[in-house]
C-alpha cells in the first residue's frame, strides 16, 4: 500500500490521531523538541514537510524535523523515531 502525500487532509488525520490516542507523546514533543519544559498541555495542529506545529499552553510552537518529510509513512516513522529518542525518566531502584 502506497503512502499518502502529506496534504492538509493527511495532516488533519495525523493530528486527530495523535491528539486523541497519543496526547502524552505530543506533550513530550513540546517539552523536549519545542523547548517548553514546563508545558502542561499540548495539541498537534499541523504536520508539514518541514515541521510540526503545536499549541502549547495556548501558545504556538514550531518543531522542525531533521529532514523534509516525503509522505505520510515518512511522517509516521519520523514521529516514532523522535519519541523513541527522548530521554527516559529514571525509575527509583
Amino acid at each position: 500500500m502506497a503512502a499518502d502525500p502529506l496534504t492538509p487532509a493527511v495532516s488533519d488525520r495525523i493530528c486527530k490521531h495523535m491528539n486523541e490516542d497519543h496526547a502524552e507523546a505530543v506533550l513530550s514533543y513540546a517539552r523536549h523538541y519545542g523547548g517548553v519544559s514546563s508545558a502542561s498541555a499540548a495539541r498537534m495542529l499541523a504536520v508539514q514537510p518541514e515541521a510540526m506545529h503545536l499549541e502549547v499552553d495556548g501558545q504556538p510552537v514550531r518543531v522542525a524535523f531533521d529532514h523534509t518529510l516525503s509522505d505520510s509513512e515518512d511522517a509516521h516513522r519520523t514521529l516514532v523515531t523522535m519519541l523513541r529518542a527522548l530521554p527516559r525518566p529514571e525509575t527509583p531502584a
